[in-house]
């Protein structure tokens, strides 16, 4: 069992790190706060590994296969415009590769594991979980492209989102998710609703400030 208390710590750096970030870039400083994004992504996978029984082969193949699918999905997309759309990033998110930041397939990858434990809380089938862990990618896909130009994150060609590109959350989210739940990997449930529900908050914040 993972203690309560370090779930309590992992929680309450969270929220830090998510309130901080709020304030901080509706603040004279957002330049600032805004390069801090790898870190803050970095951080929730740190707490998702701390919060693993047992960090071992199974659980990194189970990481590496949404980061992956993220990575060659967003390299087809980023220099060829398939997929998602013709879009690039910019240079909020860290490190390239190809074009694509490492950091936004960490992404893929946290968001893989949160929703993967939220869609489970609310279906027991793998295949009805696959979907709905797709599905809600997709609507957080949704809140993030409203201030991914703003931050400097990514930007799509004339500032237009395909509707191809929200279809493509969904299928290939699915997909990621299905893969991801064959390696039957256990995390925690409780840290990865307030890492989702943090998330979520951040951008929303966003939609109206």
């Amino acid at each position: 069992m993972i203690s309560k208390y370090k779930i309590a710590i992992s929680i309450f750096i969270i929220w830090l790190f998510n309130i901080s970030g709020i304030l901080g870039i509706l603040s004279s400083h957002s330049e600032w706060f805004l390069k801090l994004t790898p870190i803050n992504l970095s951080m929730y996978v740190v707490l998702i590994i701390w919060s693993v029984k047992d960090v071992s082969k199974k659980f990194l193949l189970a990481f590496f296969i949404p980061f992956f699918i993220g990575f060659t999905t967003e390299y087809l997309g980023v220099n060829y415009g398939l997929i998602f759309g013709s879009y690039s990033y910019g240079d909020n998110l860290g490190l390239k590769f190809g074009g694509v930041p490492l950091m936004i397939c960490v992404n893929w990858a946290v968001l893989t594991i949160i929703t993967a434990d939220l869609s489970s809380l609310i279906h027991k089938n793998t295949i009805v979980q696959s979907l709905l862990g797709g599905f809600i990618m997709m609507l957080l896909d949704i809140i993030i492209e409203v201030s991914a130009p703003r931050f400097d994150f990514w930007e799509f060609e004339n500032s237009i989102i395909p509707i191809k590109n929200y279809i493509a959350w969904f299928v290939i989210g699915s997909i990621a998710h299905y893969l991801y739940r064959q390696t039957n990997i256990k995390t925690n449930k409780k840290l990865s609703i307030h890492i989702f529900v943090a998330i979520t908050i951040f951008f929303f914040t966003f939609l109206i400030f």
